[in-house]
């Protein structure tokens, strides 16, 4: 297991380490009074207390992700090791960490907003239309998920779990954030937190062993190879324990929230950190309770690759039934708490794009009807493809965050290399991915890589040389 513990302990460093390096070169300001105290609204500018808004973080951008995630991304072996450790410390966490200041910075503003100040009204156009269907798919991903497990623990049909799950999510985007999400919220994060402790504690001490990362095993341990490149289709399978677009979307919820920037490091870059944790021994214990690798994916073919089989087996296999039962509140809990959120920032991205105050009752309701109707109707599309879109959707809003995130770096003449890197990067995976997958073109896979590398090198080369973004003047008041 040395392989899964210094794993660990990276990412554990990562967070003080490069954490610190990240908040430092942002430049906070501990003076200056954010969203939560001047727009202080009691619905959804309402100052909450750190490790509150630490929880809700943590539960908000968890979901399915680094769980379904992780134990997809297994399948590819010890390889998913690096990427969640790497993506997670030097993407994920930056990601996450400036799309939650760069809200604070701009009065709670939504994602959408925030991408359209630094990459023009075009984006800003595209991005609230493509923000709001990632949003919508996101709480029918999360609707369907948590129902089937539920199905399998309870007998009672898909249908009617998905109907209760929705009556619930009309009122958690409606109801003022401190009244029901505030409340329950860092009980469900707690559970989810305590879940991922006790497989810790099981997968080191029952006599499991976890595959190395050694020379040997450093190849596409995946049964179909072939169709299944480690590069792109590792990095869009493991997407939440590693940069996922979705944590920008949740970011400007907590924003709302925080009373000062000092906390942004612990809640935007630490529960980032936590969730590539969780990932980390999801992947872990997926690839050791089967006996391998290739028993993993034999066993998930067998059973028609049903992640919440695997969860449900795992838990109750390994923490008893006690401890099964806990596991599975928390990842039945987990995505139900980040749907509804979701739904919440569809609401709050259509207000905001529209001008419509939401201090209203009728006004909420005026918004999010027709979001729940839309929802509803995508749970009868078959699960699979709706993850499969939402997989690459997930990745391309992290990596147009990511842009626009340097490019506000770069208007304050601050070094943007640390979000550079990662934004190139990610625009190979997703250019080419989305070329060469059986959703997308279904292109040649050399043509692909080579289309996805040079995009990738033409933004980078735009953004370096660019004098539309040098020569944009500073506005008098930083931001």
């Amino acid at each position: 297991m040395i392989t899964f513990l210094i794993c660990i302990g990276v990412l554990i460093a990562g967070y003080f380490i490069y954490g610190t390096y990240v908040e430092r070169k942002f430049e906070i300001d501990i003076n200056r009074k954010t969203p939560a105290i001047t727009k202080e609204d009691g619905v959804d500018y309402v100052p909450l207390k750190l490790r509150k808004i630490f929880l809700i973080q943590f539960l908000n951008i968890a979901g399915l992700g680094p769980i379904f995630g992780a134990i997809a991304g297994a399948l590819w072996g010890p390889v998913a090791f690096i990427w969640i450790v790497f993506g997670c410390i030097f993407a994920g966490s930056v990601h996450d960490y400036f799309s939650g200041m760069l809200s604070i910075r701009h009065d709670g503003e939504s994602i959408p907003e925030i991408v359209g100040t630094y990459l023009g009204n075009g984006v800003k156009h595209f991005m609230r239309v493509f923000a709001v269907v990632l949003l919508i798919l996101v709480g029918v991903v999360f609707v369907k998920g948590p129902a089937t497990i539920l199905q399998e623990l309870t007998g009672v049909s898909v249908t009617i779990l998905i109907a209760i799950i929705f009556v619930y999510y009309l009122l958690a985007t409606m109801i003022p954030i401190d009244k029901l999400i505030g409340k329950i919220y860092p009980i469900f994060g707690l559970s989810l937190l305590i879940m991922a402790v006790g497989l810790f504690i099981a997968v080191m001490f029952q006599g499991y062993t976890i595959p190395e990362l050694t020379p040997e095993n450093l190849i596409n341990m995946h049964s179909n190879p072939d169709k299944y490149p480690i590069f792109p289709m590792l990095f869009i399978t493991i997407a939440c324990g590693a940069i996922s677009g979705f944590h920008a979307t949740q970011s400007p919820l907590m924003a709302r929230c925080i009373s000062n920037e000092a906390h942004g490091k612990k809640i935007f870059f630490g529960a980032m950190i936590t969730e590539g944790i969780v990932a980390l021994i999801w992947a872990a214990v997926a690839m050791a309770f089967f006996g391998g690798v290739r028993e993993l994916g034999a066993t998930m073919a067998e059973e028609g690759h049903n992640a919440a089989w695997v969860v449900n087996i795992i838990c109750n296999t390994m923490l008893g039934k006690i401890g099964g039962i806990l596991a599975i509140f928390g990842v039945v809990a987990a995505p139900i708490t980040s749907g509804d959120t979701a739904f919440r920032s569809a609401r709050l991205t259509i207000a905001d794009s529209f001008n419509i105050n939401q201090s209203s009752l009728v006004k909420r309701l005026m918004v999010t009807i027709p979001i729940f109707l839309i929802g509803l109707a995508l749970t009868q599309i078959n699960f699979a493809i709706i993850w499969r879109y939402f997989g690459w959707s997930n990745q391309m809003l992290a990596t147009i965050v990511l842009w626009a995130a340097a490019v506000y770096m770069k208007k304050q003449g601050k070094k943007a290399w640390f979000i550079l890197i990662p934004a190139a990067f990610m625009t190979a995976v997703v250019t080419t991915y989305i070329l060469v997958a059986p959703e997308g073109f279904q292109l040649n896979y050399g043509l692909s890589y080579s289309i996805g590398i040079t995009v990738a090198v033409l933004l980078t080369m735009w953004f370096i040389f660019s004098k539309s973004i040098s020569k944009i003047k500073k506005e008098n008041k930083k931001i």
